[in-house]
Parts: C-alpha cells; sequence; structure tokens
C-alpha cells in the first residue's frame, strides 16, 4: 500500500515506516502508533512475529493487515486485528477501515480521560472514604460504604455489591481493606473484602470454617478459612 495513498486521508499522520519487520517492532515500541498498517510477509519477522515481540508494557496498536495473500484472513482475525485488507487495496476498503480505527480511538481516548476523572476524585477523597467512587455504565455514582454488602475482585477488577446491584470501582482490594476495617469490613478472603454489617446468616461448612451468606439479592455464600475466621 503506496505512502501516498495514505497520507492522502485526513485524519491518518505517518509517524513512521519500516522495511522489515525487526525496524517494525523498533518503531512501533519507539513511537507508540495508535494503528499500524502491517504487512504479513516481511524480512527478520512476519507480521504476526511482530505482534506477538511487542512488549506489553506497551499497549497494543490497532493493527490493520495489508498482504497480497488471502490465506491468513483466519489467523489474522485470531490476532485481534481490525480489518484484512487485500492488494491492491481499495481506496473504499481503505476508508473503512479507517473509520473503524477513528471509532475505536475516539472510544478508548473517551474511557481514558473518563478514568482520569476517577483518579480526581479518588485523590481528592477523604482518607477515611466516606464515598466510594463507582461506575455503573457510563455514570459515576458515589455508594454509601454501609449500603455496600461486599466487594468482589472479578476478572481483575474489584467490584462492589450492594444489596440490589453491582458497580466496578477503581480501588485495588487492599487499598479498600485498610481504609474500610474501622467500617466493619473484613477480608475473607483473597477475593473478598465483606462488609459484616450485611451479613444474613453464618453457616457451617466441610470446605472451610464456615460460610458467610451476605444480604445481596442472590444471596452469595462466601467461604471462610479457620486462619482467617480466626481474625473476627
Amino acid at each position: 500500500m503506496g505512502r501516498r495513498l495514505l497520507s492522502s486521508r485526513p485524519r491518518i499522520e505517518i509517524i513512521g515506516e519500516a522495511e522489515d519487520g525487526l525496524r517494525a517492532l523498533e518503531l512501533i515500541e519507539r513511537l507508540r502508533p495508535d494503528l499500524i498498517f502491517l504487512d504479513i510477509q516481511m524480512p527478520g519477522l512476519d507480521g504476526f512475529e511482530v505482534l506477538r515481540a511487542i512488549a506489553r508494557p506497551v499497549s497494543l496498536p490497532l493493527v490493520v493487515f495489508v498482504t497480497g495473500f488471502d490465506e491468513h484472513a483466519l489467523r489474522a482475525f485470531q490476532a485481534q486485528a481490525l480489518a484484512y485488507l487485500l492488494k491492491p487495496v481499495e481506496p473504499e476498503q481503505l476508508d473503512a477501515a479507517i473509520d473503524r480505527a477513528w471509532s475505536i480511538h475516539n472510544y478508548r481516548a473517551a474511557r481514558l480521560e473518563h478514568d482520569e476523572k476517577v483518579r480526581g476524585v479518588l485523590t481528592a477523597a477523604p482518607r477515611g472514604l466516606e464515598r466510594i467512587v463507582a461506575r455503573k455504565a457510563n455514570r459515576l455514582l458515589l455508594l454509601d460504604p454501609g449500603d455496600i454488602c461486599f466487594f468482589r475482585i472479578d476478572t481483575g477488577i474489584v467490584r462492589a455489591q450492594t444489596v440490589e446491584e453491582g458497580y466496578w470501582v477503581n480501588y485495588a482490594m487492599g487499598d479498600l481493606e485498610a481504609v474500610l476495617s474501622e467500617k466493619s469490613f473484613f477480608r475473607a478472603q483473597r477475593s473478598f473484602l465483606v462488609n459484616l454489617n450485611r451479613v444474613a446468616e453464618i453457616r457451617p461448612d466441610v470446605r472451610s470454617s464456615f460460610q458467610l451468606v451476605m444480604q445481596d439479592r442472590g444471596q452469595t455464600a462466601i467461604d471462610v478459612s479457620e486462619r482467617q475466621g480466626r481474625r473476627l
């Protein structure tokens, strides 16, 4: 795909070009592009090897594969490519790929701005965390800790559960434990921080010392080991 075809697109700024896979990898890690147009067959490293080699502290850019071969399409989409364009590239297909990349870029930028606002609110919050900043869809909410039944780590993200609903929160579990322990919150296990004032029932359990049955609508039962139980 020619540089002239790309540079004629008003939303595209070309910040680097590479003739081989190793040079492409170097430029990606140094320039941090939002979007890369990547051939599959290149000297040194092929396009898939370039993607695998990108250092993980560097966020992966959006990827459009541009190639003369159609047999790699499935593998390209398994690699989460945005688009797969066959040479010679049709301008309409290029524009469609750029439109999609632009939409995703704007969404990412909006999420980043949202997360920065969350961090700003957290930084300004009092040490005692009188309110918990939570996210539901695109809304930011302030929750009273007393209304929260428990916090749970779900796929690496902390989720606050009230009686009726769950919310994502931008706190580390250890930080929540440190500031909420004086408010009757107890680290029942690595994945759960529970509000003891929201325990509906305590059950003996053969797999652990006992279970705490919470007051949320699903009556979540949380195992507590004998060692953790001694901390109560």
